[in-house]
């Protein structure tokens, strides 16, 4: 009777520790001496936005839309195409904060689908992002005016 209790005792002590939230924990050394609204401000020589559209269209720009990086461009699915593309951005990104003096932070990738591309054309984005290593990126659904524009003229 005693080790039964103590069996039961060790399977609630293991449920409940392994029924703990896990959270992600998110870096705010790079924040030091943060004035007047400048502590949210995206370094935009680290971003990379990629618009996916349906037939299989696929639209990047860099930076910020309104005053972009590499202005806005349609490029291909596959190695010739997209990986390479973020490849070249990944080491300019890393060359980047290399400078800087904070060699770790590298590219930060933006996906945004919209309704009409398939779910096929989002797993081979994520899949280039596993090739190519990034491991910082963000899936959003919602588009700005600027990039339904953007999208219709292409």
């Amino acid at each position: 009777m005693v080790s039964v209790s103590f069996l039961l005792i060790i399977f609630f002590m293991l449920v409940g520790e392994l029924s703990k939230p896990k959270v992600m924990e998110y870096d705010f050394s790079n924040r030091e001496g943060c004035r007047f609204g400048e502590c949210n401000k995206p370094d935009e020589n680290r971003i990379m936005t990629i618009l996916l559209d349906d037939n299989n269209k696929i639209v990047t720009y860099c930076g910020l839309l309104f005053d972009p990086i590499i202005t806005p461009k349609e490029i291909e699915y596959g190695k010739n195409g997209i990986r390479k593309e973020l490849l070249a951005r990944k080491k300019t990104v890393l060359e980047y904060s290399a400078k800087l003096g904070k060699p770790s932070q590298g590219i930060t990738v933006i996906i945004k689908p919209a309704k009409k591309s398939n779910y096929g054309n989002l797993v081979d984005i994520l899949d280039e992002m596993k090739i190519t290593g990034i491991t910082s990126y963000a899936i959003i659904p919602e588009f700005t005016p600027d990039e339904t524009k953007l999208l219709a003229s292409n």
